[in-house]
């Protein structure tokens, strides 16, 4: 689904394999992963997180990878959410409101390409919107239970199940329940009256069954950083595992999320110039007022579950499967006005007027409602022979979700608070004749087929070629309740995607790997339906747009070595109609939606280096140039804007980040700094945002061995320590800022792109206790 000020709820996600053992815990390389018990060798007294290693776990994929691991993410604030965890990593431009990582208003671009075209898993399965292709990390797992996140800024595995990954895919895989019976609990407070409590049980392996278990709860209340307002979270995840056999395994894994978030309102430039953070909602609400705080306000539930196993068949043959469920349901709503007479369902006019409770001279405040009731879900399976020097891969990935948009009102008490906040049918408005006064009423089923193939072949020891095929399509098949020229929608497409990769091991230490690989996005569901405003068609449904396609090419080396490792990837893409994510005002709604930028060619270079001097001690840099540039002027109207060899939209030229751990078993802490260069907001590049920095600070002291040497830690965390005051990112890409001449010699208009504004700083102190 889409959000108001692109807030979308991922309420419906989930779907298959992560990056290497597709189904299976998307599992770390074993350098940097633990074992599958997580219990360490008998000689070794684990006390707190010793390992530094937790900014560049190693590789061997023919495609850039980078990741983090536990040992890195318990050392920053546990309320950071998967976004604001990868910021360091090459390519990763992170644009949040909230410094805690709670409000839906937040983006990630990779290497320019925004969330929309990043797939998302979680062990496994598919986090992206159905609908919209976005992804919400204020709804993923507790960071206490995130084992790895790994980030392919390019290259997307071929059996992942995601639609539009030309951007890359993240990651997340969980920490497996413990061997033995035990604890966690943390408890955290901090700056705008922040608290949260989490608590984690381990069940240990269960008697002689083989399984074992976790099953974790937190609970989260801040308040609004700039302006009125607060964020509840509730969050429970559970992992349930069985290991047997010679590397058998199956799980269950469950995430429930439960928030009320706020949604941090985004300024144009003249608004930030003019005020700054002082752009906010109202704090009081008076007679008539559209925008008071508690009319802004997201309450979303959504639950997520994810069945992968891997089955060994035989010792040639494998079987790795996947199946996901995910429910749910929330509302973007936002403050207007309606009358009791002129108003319109689709382009019926509406002759008997409306009863609109606290009505003054025919005109009402009301909660506009911006609801999504999504369902998804799915399997992908695979084969996997090992036939001398091939192995070879088969596979099959069905999806199918449906998504039921409804944009409705509800009435308000005169104290301005909602009658619902959920934004439900029974207490919504309705016209004389009993049915819903509603500006949008869609259904959308989407169907989604795949098959893949592939071969690995070992050429000689050391070096492996890679050659596959994909084929995907993708049915949207909906209908428009809303009376008017348009009922039933249907889009159907098929992508066929090649690709190919070669993988040479130079040493013990060295690599060089080469990939070529397409990509495609189908357009998304909003695009497919009729707009209405006062009985008049205002936005045309087309099922006449066609995919975005993309072929890119990645070549790098990468070194690992005792105390350095380290990567450089070149990379290069070239897209057809180019699909850019951005938000529309639809009828007061801020609504997900797209715009095509036509042709684009990108290239760049993407390098990390982690460096580990001492034991506990280690610094990682990395850094991203990138060269984007638009192929084509853009048809507005019946004219061309001018934008050829302009600068592709939110694609800083440099980013820049250096980063450190620190642990000597009593003491330890981390750094996190990031650049991020300018970035332009228009395709005709007349208005951009200047460059900036940030900074994250993190220290603490292991106290095991002053109680009981059980794992105790306290932390303090400082979030965004220099507290800049910049804005952070692009919501809102326009065609043009200021009136423009056309190609054909039209006065094309201008319109101001809207932007987030950067979090200012939070420090906050987590006490962690062992059991």
């Amino acid at each position: 689904m889409t959000a108001h000020t692109c807030t979308r709820f991922s309420l419906s996600t989930t779907g298959l394999i992560a990056a290497v053992l597709p189904g299976l815990l998307l599992a770390a390389p074993a350098a940097a992963a633990p074992g599958p018990d997580d219990t360490p060798p008998a000689d070794i007294r684990v006390v707190g997180n010793p390992d530094p290693e937790g900014l560049l776990p190693d590789q061997s994929a023919p495609q850039a990878r980078s990741a983090i691991s536990a040992d890195f993410i318990t050392k920053q604030a546990p309320t950071l959410n998967a976004f604001q965890l990868v910021n360091l990593l090459p390519g990763a431009n992170v644009s949040s409101s909230d410094p805690y990582g709670l409000s839906t208003t937040s983006s990630l671009t990779l290497r320019g390409l925004g969330q929309d075209e990043i797939g998302v898993l979680m062990e496994g399965a598919p986090q992206n919107d159905i609908g919209y292709y976005y992804a919400y990390p204020a709804q993923f797992a507790d960071a206490e239970n995130l084992r790895q996140i790994t980030l392919a800024q390019g290259a997307v595995d071929i059996d992942s199940p995601t639609v539009g990954g030309a951007g890359g895919l993240l990651s997340l895989s969980l920490d497996n329940p413990k061997a033995e019976r035990g604890g966690l609990v943390d408890l955290t407070i901090g700056e705008y009256n922040m608290r949260r409590a989490f608590a984690r049980f381990d069940t240990g392996t269960i008697g002689d069954t083989g399984l074992k278990a976790f099953l974790s709860y937190s609970n989260t209340r801040a308040d609004n950083w700039r302006g009125a307002g607060y964020d509840l979270r509730q969050h429970v995840d559970a992992k349930l595992l069985n290991e047997w056999g010679d590397g058998n395994r199956a799980s269950l894994s469950v995430s429930f999320n439960d928030a009320n978030s706020s949604t941090y309102p985004s300024p144009t430039l003249a608004d930030w110039q003019a005020e700054g953070r002082g752009f906010n909602y109202d704090k009081r609400y008076s007679d008539g007022d559209t925008n008071y705080w508690r009319l802004y306000r997201a309450p979303f539930r959504n639950i997520y579950v994810s069945a992968p196993a891997h089955l060994k068949l035989s010792d040639r043959l494998t079987l790795d499967t996947t199946g996901y469920l995910q429910f749910g349901y929330g509302n973007s709503p936002y403050g207007t006005q309606l009358g009791t007479t002129g108003n319109f369902l689709g382009t019926e006019e509406l002759s008997s007027p409306i009863a609109l409770p606290g009505a003054v001279d025919g005109t009402a405040t009301v909660l506009g409602n911006f609801t999504g009731d999504q369902f998804r879900g799915g399997g992908v399976g695979k084969l996997t022979l090992e036939a001398g020097a091939h192995t070879l891969t088969a596979g099959l990935w069905f999806d199918y979700g449906t998504d039921r948009v409804l944009q409705t009102y509800t009435s308000i008490r005169d104290d301005g608070r909602p009658v619902d906040p959920w934004g439900y049918q029974d207490k919504a408005i309705r016209i004389a004749d009993g049915r819903l006064l509603a500006y949008e009423n869609e259904r959308t089923v989407t169907v989604t087929k795949s098959f893949f193939v592939a071969d690995s072949i070992a050429l000689t020891p050391r070096l492996r070629v890679d050659i596959g095929f994909k084929g995907v399509d993708v049915l949207h098949n909906g209908r428009n309740y809303l009376p008017g020229p348009q009922d039933r929608v249907r889009f159907d497409s098929f992508a066929a995607l090649p690709r190919a990769a070669v993988h040479y091991q130079l040493d013990d230490q060295q690599q060089l790997f080469a990939n070529i690989t397409t990509n495609f996005r189908a357009p998304d569901e909003y695009t497919l339906y009729n707009s209405y405003d006062s009985g008049e068609l205002v936005g045309q449904g087309t099922t006449a747009l066609k995919n975005e396609y993309s072929v890119s090419e990645e070549i790098g080396y990468r070194y690992i070595g005792p105390s350095l490792s380290g990567s450089v990837t070149g990379f290069h893409y070239h897209f057809r109609n180019r699909q850019l994510g951005t938000v529309v005002d639809l009828g007061g709604a801020q609504i997900n939606s797209t715009l095509n930028a036509g042709s684009q060619n990108s290239y760049g270079v993407d390098a990390e280096i982690d460096y580990r001097p001492a034991k506990g001690v280690s610094f990682y840099l990395s850094g991203e140039y990138l060269h984007a540039r638009l192929d084509d002027d853009i048809p507005i109207g019946d004219d061309l804007l001018p934008t050829r060899g302009k600068h592709a939209v939110s694609s800083p030229t440099y980013q820049i980040g250096f980063g450190g751990t620190y642990d000597d078993g009593r003491l330890f802490g981390s750094f996190a700094l990031k650049y991020v260069d300018r970035q332009y907001a228009t395709f005709m590049n007349d208005e951009s945002i200047k460059g900036y920095a940030t900074l994250d600070l993190s220290i603490g002291v292991h106290l095991a061995d002053l109680i009981d040497g059980k794992r105790t830690d306290l932390r303090l965390n400082a979030i965004n320590v220099t507290d800049p005051h910049v804005l952070s990112g692009v919501e809102a890409v326009t065609p043009n800022a200021q009136d423009t001449v056309g190609r054909g010699g039209t006065i094309i208009a201008g319109a101001a792109p809207a932007y987030y504004i950067g979090s200012g700083r939070a420090v906050s102190a987590t006490l962690s206790r062992a059991f």
